[in-house]
């Protein structure tokens, strides 16, 4: 099981930029008392699955965002320019699971000092970021970027999100990984 990007494809040159791609997420979160929360952080399955474990994350959806592309495919962000990153997308109780909660698992999942680059999957698309959806999520997340080295990790506005391929969501999951919540069975893919 590979989560890297080397396959080539013919063709394909990304769309030209267009306003609609970086335009804020305007999605509404599934259900009343749900906030929404995005993070990019290397390979989105075990990203996805991690917070699938976390008391308080109602849904999780893995997808691409902060790109160019109005109709991004795996095969597209993994080699042909259209700067989107492997993210996933929560949506929680900040009742049940604050956000400074959702920012503490993902700074303990990341090396925020490697750019473009989580473990063995290296390429833009494999970058680090927090896109915040409200004021208050951004100053939480300028509040815990403190590494003693440069931290690369972009911190940015929630830009529109595209859910990945059906096959990619829940994939850890469907391979069966447990995704109940407190599990700490190790994962068989770290990205």
């Amino acid at each position: 099981m590979s989560s890297s990007c080397s396959t080539a494809i013919d063709g394909g040159a990304a769309n030209p930029p267009a306003a609609l791609d970086l335009a804020p997420d305007t999605d509404a979160p599934a259900g009343d008392g749900l906030e929404l929360a995005q993070f990019a952080a290397g390979c989105f399955w075990s990203v996805e699955l991690t917070y699938q474990r976390l008391p308080g994350v109602a849904r999780t959806e893995v997808g691409y965002t902060q790109g160019h592309h109005q109709a991004p495919t795996y095969e597209l962000v993994c080699g042909h320019g259209t700067g989107h990153a492997e993210a996933v997308r929560l949506h929680y109780d900040p009742k049940a699971c604050p956000y400074t909660t959702l920012l503490d698992v993902f700074w303990a999942k990341i090396n925020p000092t490697t750019l473009n680059r989580q473990g063995k999957d290296v390429g833009t698309q494999y970058r680090t970021g927090i896109y915040y959806y409200t004021a208050e999520q951004e100053s939480l997340a300028e509040e815990q970027k403190k590494w003693e080295d440069k931290i690369v990790t972009e911190i940015l506005p929630a830009k529109r999100f595209y859910p990945a391929e059906e096959y990619h969501q829940r994939y850890l999951e469907k391979g069966g990984q447990s995704a109940e919540k407190g599990c700490t069975e190790p994962m068989r893919c770290y990205g």
